[in-house]
C-alpha cells in the first residue's frame, strides 16, 4: 500500500483532476492510497457508477467531488453532501470529460493480455479518455477477466504502480419478489424473436431478462448475471454489446476474452441504437415513481439518492424511434404506498413522449398514439386509480 500511495503521490500532480474508474472492476486497493496522495493538496475527483460501497474512499480528501452516475459507492457521500451529483445522461459524460470535467489522470484496473494491456469489466467512458490522451495510472489485476472489445492500450499512456490478485467486485442480487415476476412475464411478451433488449440495473431488470422466452441479442449499458442463463438456454443471438459487467463469479468467467465491452460513445449512440439497418430495440427499464403523465423519476426519493440518471433517457429515446419500443416496468406499489404520484418527487430522468408502454404487476398500459388526457386515463386505469401524493 505504502508503495502505491508514493507512487500515486508522485503522479497526482497538486491541483489536479482525477477520474477514477468505476464499476465493478474499479480499483479498490487503490482507494485508500489514492485518497491519502491527494490529501491537502488541493485535488479533485470525478467519479463514474460505484455499484458497490467504497468504504475507503475519502470524499473528505478531495477539494471537490463530482459523481456523474452514482450508486451505493457514492449515495453516502452525495447524501452527506461531501460530493456534488452531476445531472447528466450516460451518452452526455464524455463531452463533459473532453470539457469542463477534463481529467489530468485516469486511475484505473487494467489487465495483461497477449498484445499488451486492456481495460477489464469496464469499457464505459475510459477508453475515451485515453484516446483524447489522458494518461493512466494503474493497478494490473491478475484476477480479472477481460471483456474489452477493443485493442490494447497504448503502452505509452499507461504507468503500472503496482499489481493485485483481487477480482472485480460482486454484485448478488436478491430473488425476485412476486411483483417482480409478474411484471418479468408481461415484459417477455413484449420482446420480439431476434430483437436487441437492453436493461438497466437491479433486481426487477434481472428478473425480466430471466423472463425471456425467445432468441433475442443484448445491446446494453450493463451485462448482468442471467445472460449467461439466456447462452445456456439457446437465447442469445451474438455476442452481447455492453459497456459495463455487472454481477457475479459466473459472469466474470463467462465473459473473461469475450469481445463484448465498447465505449459509452458507441454503447449509448442514438444512431446506432435506433439504427432501422439493426433489430429493433426493446429498451426495458425500471423506475422508482411515475406521474400522471407518465413523467418517469429514477433517481431518488426525497433526500435519498437512491438511483441515478445513467443510460435511462438514452435507451428509453431510442426505443421510441423506428421499430424499437420503450417500457418503464414498475411495481404498483412500495412499501404500501403507490408509485403512481402526482407530482415527481425528484425532477424528471425520462420524459413521458419516450414512454411507450408502462408494465406493472396489475397489468400494461400501451400509451402509444395517446394524447395527454387519454395516457393519464390509461396510467390511473392500470393503477385503479391509487395516486400517492409527493
Amino acid at each position: 500500500m505504502a508503495a502505491f500511495e508514493d507512487e500515486l503521490a508522485r503522479l497526482v500532480k497538486p491541483g489536479a483532476r482525477i477520474a477514477l474508474a468505476d464499476g465493478v472492476g474499479t480499483p479498490r486497493v487503490l482507494h485508500g492510497p489514492l485518497s491519502r496522495a491527494a490529501k491537502g493538496r488541493d485535488v479533485r475527483l470525478v467519479l463514474g457508477w460505484m455499484p458497490l460501497p467504497a468504504p475507503d474512499l475519502d470524499p473528505g480528501a478531495f477539494a471537490d467531488v463530482r459523481v456523474l452516475m452514482g450508486g451505493p459507492g457514492t449515495r453516502a457521500m452525495v447524501e452527506a453532501g461531501h460530493a456534488h451529483a452531476v445531472p447528466t445522461r450516460l451518452s452526455a459524460v464524455p463531452a463533459l470529460l473532453r470539457g469542463p470535467l477534463r481529467p489530468d489522470l485516469v486511475v484505473a484496473t487494467v489487465v495483461r493480455r497477449a498484445d499488451g494491456l486492456r481495460l477489464g469489466t469496464e469499457v464505459g467512458y475510459l477508453r475515451g479518455l485515453v484516446d483524447a490522451g489522458v494518461p493512466v495510472a494503474a493497478v494490473l489485476s491478475s484476477g480479472s477477466p477481460c471483456a474489452d472489445a477493443g485493442p490494447a492500450l497504448p503502452g505509452e499512456m499507461v504507468t503500472v504502480i503496482g499489481e493485485t490478485g483481487d477480482g472485480p467486485g460482486e454484485v448478488p442480487t436478491p430473488a425476485p419478489t412476486a411483483a417482480d415476476v409478474a411484471i418479468a412475464r408481461r415484459v417477455a411478451r413484449l420482446v420480439p424473436e431476434g430483437g436487441r433488449v437492453q436493461v438497466g440495473p437491479g433486481r426487477l431488470a434481472q428478473a425480466m431478462v430471466s423472463a425471456l422466452e425467445v432468441p433475442v441479442r443484448i445491446d446494453s449499458g450493463l451485462l448482468p448475471d442471467p445472460v449467461v442463463d439466456l447462452d445456456e438456454k439457446g437465447l442469445l443471438v451474438g455476442e452481447p454489446v455492453a459497456a459495463y459487467l455487472s454481477g457475479t463469479r459466473r459472469l466474470y468467467e463467462w465473459a473473461d476474452d469475450r469481445p463484448i465491452l465498447r465505449p459509452v460513445e458507441v454503447t449509448h449512440d442514438a444512431a446506432r441504437l435506433s439504427s432501422p439497418d439493426l433489430p429493433p430495440l426493446i429498451a426495458l427499464n425500471s423506475a422508482l415513481e411515475i406521474d400522471v403523465d407518465g413523467q418517469v423519476n429514477v433517481e431518488g426519493i426525497g433526500s435519498a439518492a437512491v438511483g441515478m440518471i445513467g443510460g435511462h433517457p438514452d435507451f428509453a429515446a431510442a426505443g421510441v424511434r423506428g421499430r424499437g419500443l420503450s417500457v418503464i416496468a414498475i411495481a404498483s406499489a412500495y412499501d404500501g404506498y403507490s408509485t403512481l404520484v402526482s407530482r415527481l418527487s425528484r425532477p424528471v430522468t425520462t420524459g413521458s413522449h419516450d414512454v411507450d408502454v408502462v408494465v406493472t404487476d396489475r397489468g400494461i398500459a400501451d400509451l402509444r398514439g395517446l394524447d395527454r388526457p387519454e395516457r393519464r386515463r390509461a396510467l390511473l386505469g392500470l393503477w385503479d386509480g391509487e395516486i400517492a401524493e409527493r
